[in-house]
C-alpha cells in the first residue's frame, strides 16, 4: 500500500447524514474538497489517506483506486478526490476524505452577498498581452517551419488581495451564474486552493460506460443577441476551428481505442457555451470493463487541446514560451470510486488561491492560421470567467 494512511479499524464511520447539494455548498470550508459535476456534488472533509508525493504518473491510477478499495473495503465512502498536475512529473494531489457528503439534484444558490476582492485589489499580467503576442509568433514560426502542428500557450494573471479571499463566496457566484457544468475547490500544498468553472469533460465512467467530450476551437460571446449568434454560427463553420478541432477529437479517440470497446465518434461537432465563450464539442463514447475512470483520464491527458501536437514537441515548445509553471492548471480534477466509476474534468477557467494572492490562467490552441493578437484576445475572454466574478475589470490584461 502506498499511501499514508492510519489505522483502518479505529478510523469513526464516515457520515451518510443526507444533505441537498446547497446545503453541502454552505458548509464548505477552506480545507475541503468541493466538486459539482452534471451528475452530483461532492464535499470530502479531512483526509483518511492520501498519495504520497512519489507516485510516479504511471501508476498513478492503481495507487488512487487501491485507496478507494482499501476505505471502502473499511467501511468508508470508497472515493478518492482531487486534481492531477499539467507536467507528468509534478505531484498529484489526492485524496481520500475522512468523511464524504454526495447530494444529486441542482446546485444553483443564489449571488453571495459576501464581499469577493478589496477595492484596492492590483492585478498584474504574466505576460502582458504584448509579450504573449510575441509568443505566439514565435510559435507559429516553428509551426511555418513544420517542426510543430499546433501548441496551446497559455497566460497568468496575479491578484494580489491583502485581506484574502473568500473561497466560499467565490464558489457561490460560479454555481449561481452557471459559469461551467465542472466546479471545484481542492487544497494544495502551501496552504493553496484550487478553484475553477471548466466546461470540458475529460472523460467519465458509469460502470462500462465511458464517455469524453473534447473541446477545442473558440469564440467569445457577446451581449448582443444578434451578434452572439452569429460568432457561434461562424465557429461552427470555421475551417481553422474545426481542424483544430478535429485534431484533437482524433487524438482523444486514438488514447480509447486501446482501453475501450465499441468506441463512437459523433459524426459532427455541436456548440457548447458558458456565460463568456462558445466552443466546438463532441462526444466519444464507449465501454471499458477493466479500466477505471481515473486510468482513461491519464491515458488521455494531456489532449492537444491543453498542450498540442507532435506532444512532446508542445510540452517544450510550452517550457521555453511560457513564463511560469502551470501547476493544476491545464491537468485533471475529479473523483474516483472502488467500483472505477468517476469524473474527470479539464482544469480549464481556474485560479490557485493564496493567503492574499491569486493567480489566473487560461490558454488558446495555436495552428497555422492564427493570429497572434486574437489568440491574446481569446485568453483575456476566457480570464473574464472568474474576472466577472471577482468584480474585476480585464479588458486590457
Amino acid at each position: 500500500m502506498t499511501t499514508t494512511t492510519r489505522d483502518l479499524t479505529t478510523r469513526p464511520a464516515p457520515d451518510r447524514a443526507e444533505r441537498t447539494a446547497a446545503q453541502l455548498l454552505q458548509a464548505y470550508s477552506r480545507a475541503d474538497t468541493f466538486l459539482r459535476t452534471p451528475t452530483r456534488t461532492l464535499l470530502g472533509h479531512g483526509r483518511q489517506s492520501q498519495l504520497r508525493a512519489d507516485v510516479p504518473r504511471s501508476s498513478l491510477a492503481e495507487h488512487a483506486h487501491l485507496s478507494a478499495l482499501a476505505d471502502d473495503v473499511a467501511g468508508g465512502a470508497g472515493v478518492v478526490l482531487g486534481a492531477v498536475p499539467f507536467a507528468a512529473d509534478a505531484p498529484a494531489q489526492l485524496v481520500v476524505p475522512e468523511t464524504l457528503h454526495s447530494a444529486t439534484g441542482e446546485c444553483r444558490p443564489g449571488p453571495s452577498a459576501r464581499a469577493l476582492l478589496a477595492p484596492d485589489s492590483r492585478l498584474t499580467a504574466v505576460p502582458s498581452a504584448a509579450t504573449y503576442r510575441q509568443a505566439v509568433a514565435d510559435a507559429l514560426a516553428a509551426i511555418e517551419a513544420g517542426t510543430l502542428r499546433k501548441v496551446v500557450l497559455a497566460r497568468a494573471l496575479d491578484l494580489a488581495a491583502p485581506d484574502g479571499f473568500d473561497v466560499g463566496a467565490l464558489l457561490q457566484e460560479l454555481l449561481h451564474r452557471r459559469s461551467g457544468d465542472y466546479v471545484f475547490a481542492v487544497p494544495l500544498p502551501s496552504d493553496r486552493i484550487l478553484v475553477g468553472a471548466s466546461p470540458e469533460l475529460l472523460v467519465s465512467r458509469t460502470g462500462p460506460a465511458v464517455r469524453a467530450v473534447p473541446l477545442a476551437g473558440s469564440a467569445p460571446r457577446s451581449d448582443d443577441p444578434a451578434v452572439d449568434e452569429r460568432r457561434a454560427a461562424e465557429l461552427l463553420a470555421s475551417t481553422k476551428a474545426r481542424h483544430e478541432h478535429a485534431v484533437v477529437v482524433a487524438a482523444v479517440a486514438d488514447a480509447l481505442a486501446p482501453l475501450c470497446t465499441g468506441l463512437a465518434v459523433a459524426q459532427e461537432p455541436s456548440l457548447v457555451c458558458t456565460p463568456t465563450m462558445w466552443h466546438l464539442g463532441t462526444a466519444v463514447t464507449g465501454s471499458a470493463e477493466h479500466s477505471t475512470a481515473l486510468d482513461l483520464a491519464l491515458a488521455l491527458h494531456p489532449t492537444p487541446a491543453v498542450c498540442g501536437t507532435p506532444a512532446d514537441l508542445a510540452a517544450a515548445a510550452i517550457d521555453e514560451l511560457e513564463p511560469f509553471d502551470r501547476g493544476f492548471f491545464a491537468g485533471a480534477t475529479g473523483w474516483l470510486d472502488a467500483a472505477g466509476n468517476g469524473e474527470w474534468t479539464v482544469t480549464l477557467r481556474c485560479a490557485e488561491i493564496g493567503e492574499s494572492t491569486l493567480r489566473l490562467f487560461a490558454g488558446a490552441g495555436i495552428v497555422a492560421g492564427s493570429v497572434p493578437a486574437e489568440e491574446a484576445d481569446e485568453t483575456t475572454a476566457k480570464f473574464s470567467t472568474l474576472l466577472s466574478v471577482l468584480g474585476v475589470g480585464g479588458g486590457s490584461v
